[in-house]
């Protein structure tokens, strides 16, 4: 039992090492997670909001530059002063190479959907440029005459043109940032879904540990209580143990002064009192009685020695030390017929003679009270000690006819004297009975390993019938 409560806690302790590093793990995998998908996230964000935030800046200033070149245009072909003219001239040749620097640095950032668009813009820019080409070669009288149909009939509609090609790049440039914000959101719920399903997972795992947790908690805690009842009870059971048994070694000694008193005292009394009549008759010559007085005293001496051996052998039969443990247990099965009229049986199989001194004692101090139980408490008629020596174990049983008890509410001094007896001894103790079917007590002592084993007898019966003869 113990080493099957060792491997259950082993087992407790494994599974809730494992559930809870698994918690941890999982918990550790869901952070790395979160904290790769966030620094794609924003990694993503930043990277669509910088490529936005440059092809708008370099396309507004585009738009600007080409709004303003209309400008130096008209300022070049209506200013009527040579000086300013030229200085117009200068601006807006200045302003071209401005607007092919940035042409050719928003080729760099474009998406594939304005490549088309983009091609279209550098086209009328082409175009522009050539059809302004041949107004600076124009005369004042040139640029005044021809000056305004020019700017209405080229370079504004060309211009406004142009500036509708950069306000449709403009609005593909917004449609990608609003795609590239779509994917973001895509990518944050992916992140969202797996990270419910983390957090699922990890609360799930987190509320079954907590209730295993529990569960264990509550179950050490009965288990504590329990055996604080259980050594509660066996204090008690152990001081009334020990008062009866304090109140038994009186009663003993009561019974042996008794019977020392009044059978020993007042043998070897009437002894004395004999020797001393016996002693004066031979003084005086008397000798025709001295055989019937000697036969008289030594009626006596055997008288004594007879209670002496009785109480010498209820205290400890010396056959159980000299002869060993099945004569002893058919001495008690001989005396008790002897003493009560109840018919005992005596079973023994392969029982050695090395049986160790304590098991052997145990053993029949248990047959002993068993027996004195059947005979005086259950008012048996037969009785049977059964005895088996197995391999590692000695196993007995006493089984009776008699009216039976409730071995749960009925335990008296004896049953708990040869519970002690066996339990010290490391053995199991049993008793089954119920009202009106007899009692079993069941004893299982383990043995040491030993060597010499010499089995008594195979299959070893002795009966014993009601017997009054005196003792063996």
């Amino acid at each position: 039992m113990q080493r099957g409560s060792e491997r259950l806690s082993f087992n407790t302790r494994l599974v809730l090492l494992a559930g809870f590093g698994g918690l941890l793990l999982l918990m550790a995998l869901a952070g790395v997670d979160a904290i790769r998908n966030l620094t794609q996230i924003q990694s993503n964000n930043d990277e669509i909001r910088q490529d936005f935030l440059a092809r708008n800046r370099v396309l507004n200033q585009l738009r600007g530059d080409v709004y303003l070149s209309g400008t130096y245009v008209r300022d070049y072909v209506l200013d009527p002063a040579p000086g300013n003219a030229e200085e117009h001239r200068t601006s807006l040749n200045l302003l071209r190479h401005e607007i092919d620097f940035l042409m050719a640095r928003y080729v760099k950032v474009i998406g594939p959907v304005e490549a088309k668009p983009l091609a279209r813009l550098e086209d009328e820019l082409a175009k522009y440029w050539k059809v302004l080409d041949p107004v600076f070669q124009w005369t004042p009288d040139e640029r005044r005459d021809r000056g305004y149909a020019f700017l209405e009939s080229e370079v504004f509609p060309r211009r406004m043109t142009m500036l509708r090609i950069a306000d449709q790049i403009a609005a593909l440039n917004e449609e990608q940032a609003r795609e590239g914000n779509r994917r973001v959101g895509v990518l944050f719920q992916d992140f969202e879904h797996r990270l419910s399903i983390a957090l699922g997972v990890t609360l799930a795992l987190g509320l079954i540990l907590a209730g295993f947790s529990m569960w264990q908690i509550l179950r050490l805690e009965r288990e504590a209580e329990q055996r604080y009842s259980q050594l509660a009870s066996a204090q008690e059971q152990m001081k009334e143990l020990s008062a009866r048994l304090v109140d038994a070694q009186e009663t003993e000694r009561k019974t042996i002064s008794r019977e020392l008193h009044d059978e020993i005292g007042q043998s070897l009394s009437a002894l004395l009192l004999g020797l001393g009549n016996l002693s004066a008759a031979i003084r005086r010559g008397e000798t025709a009685e001295l055989k019937g007085d000697v036969e008289s005293l030594r009626g006596l001496a055997e008288n004594s020695v007879a209670v002496v051996r009785n109480m010498a052998l209820l205290l400890r039969p010396s056959m159980l030390d000299d002869l060993g443990l099945l004569p002893a247990l058919q001495w008690q099965a001989r005396e008790v017929s002897k003493r009560t009229g109840m018919r005992v049986d005596v079973e023994a199989d392969e029982v050695s003679d090395d049986l160790p001194d304590d098991h052997k004692t145990c053993i029949y101090r248990v047959a002993q009270e068993a027996l004195h139980n059947a005979s005086r408490h259950s008012e048996a008629k037969t009785a049977k000690v059964r005895v088996l020596q197995e391999e590692s174990r000695l196993l007995m049983t006493v089984e009776d006819d008699g009216k039976g008890f409730d071995p749960q509410r009925e335990k008296g001094m004896g049953m708990l004297g040869m519970h002690e007896r066996v339990t010290r001894l490391g053995g199991t103790f049993q008793v089954q009975s119920k009202h009106g079917q007899g009692t079993l007590v069941r004893v299982t002592l383990p043995l040491p390993a030993f060597e010499g084993k010499a089995p008594v007898s195979q299959g070893s019966r002795l009966t014993n019938r009601p017997i009054s003869s005196g003792l063996m």
